[in-house]
């Protein structure tokens, strides 16, 4: 804004974008070809908000959003925001029944794209905008809700305020080197469903740079929309690293020769990808941490400039990271006896990983039940410890966390799904390693007395339930789970 202040709505980063760079390309969708100018998207921002104001939309009305990452995602996303709706995004691969548990439970009404039981929006573009239109709403209003997959199965909608994500992308603004600058031209192929899919998108708004949408990551697809368009920064998972590696460094060299910067996130970067990526591009891929509930980024390789293999850095700007107990007592203050590292290493310095910050969610939809403390700290449930540098070392996942492509699947909801048929007695779900997807979910099944199951028919009926990512890709049979003295899974001893 020209008068100093901080944006209080979202949808204002796409005003001001406008304003500063009136001839900056803002997207370029690799699917449809449209390109847009930074006034274009804000001027279908306007009549997309119009549209929805005109139809009865209300403050704090929810709005889904299933559609890929494009230009449509872009203006439906920012015009729900300005017109002070809260967008709720969901997957593109999300099974019927889990689209349909997120609609019901945030109470959408209406959405863009294959949303059954609610009002369809058209969400093609409309350059008419007419007059400028002030935002709706901002500041502590909910924005986003944003779903993560809950322990017990049901879903968890993390409230997600235009203050916790306006922080959160000024956060990574100002790091230095910044991820995202107003010279960059950024490929963004991540899903905006996903919280890393708009961070991405938050910061290309906040810097007015380039975004270069591609709807679903292939080698080729990647490379040449890099070659063609220029590209400067790649916003990544572990998975397509590990994907691009298999090019060669010729094909990787040419279409990669404009690139400044690469990061990673949403899963553990291998160490054997950080350094062949390295070695074949010249290029270093620096890592990241985080989470749906704080914005979603904590940390960064960026903040030390060392991408250090197997750790994720030290926290942004603006953020406080300590480890605790189970208690949430910081680990330095805790009795030896009684530190959460007892549970997982021999090492005192290792705890749980909490989290304070602006950029931090408002609780989980619709109560804002089990949000930061009355300190502002929030307990990730993450297992980590400093090293001698203080950067941030991952070394177990809350609630045996499996992560395919860089997508989070709970156990819990495999089991469930599971445990639906009636063959099954017993059944636990476990990450196991996969070097394309970086793990993929392993079932160990046991059966009731007398009874079968063939694996096929055990896939189909997943299928049904859950995304795609989630369903089992190896399904093993047991006669029994092992289980500690008090009953408790032991899923740890079924990794092996």
């Amino acid at each position: 804004m020209d008068d100093g202040r901080q944006p209080a709505n979202l949808a204002d980063l796409v005003a001001e974008a406008s304003a500063k760079v009136p001839l900056h390309v803002g997207t370029i969708d690799a699917s449809s070809s449209v390109s847009l100018t930074w006034p274009q998207v804000d001027s279908a921002v306007t009549a997309r908000a119009r549209a929805l104001l005109a139809g009865g939309l209300k403050r704090g009305d929810r709005v889904a959003l299933r559609l890929p990452t494009g230009v449509e995602f872009v203006v439906a996303l920012f015009g729900i925001l300005r017109a002070g709706g809260v967008a709720v995004p969901v997957g593109m691969d999300a099974a019927p029944r889990e689209v349909r548990r997120q609609l019901e439970h945030s109470g959408a009404t209406a959405g863009f794209g294959d949303l059954p039981g609610i009002t369809a929006l058209d969400p093609s573009i409309d350059l008419a905008a007419g007059e400028p239109l002030a935002a709706v709403g901002g500041g502590e209003d909910l924005a986003v809700i944003a779903y993560t997959s809950g322990t017990g199965g049901e879903p968890r909608g993390a409230m997600l305020s235009h203050r916790a994500l306006l922080a959160n992308a000024a956060q990574l603004t100002d790091l230095r080197p910044a991820p995202v600058t107003g010279t960059d031209r950024v490929l963004l192929t991540i899903p905006m469903s996903h919280a890393y899919g708009l961070s991405g998108l938050w910061q290309i708004a906040a810097t007015g740079a380039t975004a270069v949408l591609l709807d679903k990551f292939t080698v080729d697809g990647a490379l040449s929309l890099c070659e063609e368009h220029r590209v400067t920064v790649f916003i990544g998972v572990p998975a397509m690293y590990t994907a691009l590696t298999a090019a060669g460094a010729d094909r990787l060299g040419e279409a990669l020769a404009t690139l400044r910067l690469c990061t990673s996130g949403a899963a553990p970067l291998p160490a054997a990808i950080l350094r062949l990526f390295r070695a074949e591009t010249g290029l270093t891929v620096y890592e990241g941490y985080g989470l749906t509930e704080t914005g979603p980024v904590l940390t960064s390789t960026l903040v030390g400039g060392n991408a250090k293999p197997g750790s994720v850095g030290r926290a942004i700007p603006g953020v406080e990271i300590r480890l605790v107990d189970s208690d949430g007592v910081p680990v330095d203050q805790a009795d030896d006896d009684e530190s959460i590292a007892m549970d997982f290493t021999d090492d005192s310095d290792t705890g749980l990983v909490a989290a304070r910050g602006p950029n931090l969610f408002s609780g989980y939809w619709p109560d804002g039940a089990h949000g930061p403390d009355p300190d502002g700290w929030f307990r990730t449930g993450d297992v980590g410890y400093f090293d001698a540098e203080g950067d941030l070392h991952l070394v177990d996942r809350a609630g045996d966390l499996i992560i395919v492509n860089g997508f989070n699947v709970y156990p819990s909801e495999v089991e469930q799904a599971v445990g639906e048929l009636p063959q099954v007695a017993e059944v636990a779900a476990v990450g196991v390693p996969d070097e394309r997807a970086g793990e993929r979910v392993r079932v160990v099944v046991v059966l009731k007395p007398g009874e079968s199951l063939a694996e096929d028919a055990l896939r189909a009926h997943c299928a049904e339930r859950l995304a795609r990512f989630k369903v089992p890709s190896v399904i093993e049979f047991a006669e029994a789970l092992p289980h500690s003295i008090t009953g408790k899974l032991r899923r740890a001893s079924l990794r092996g």
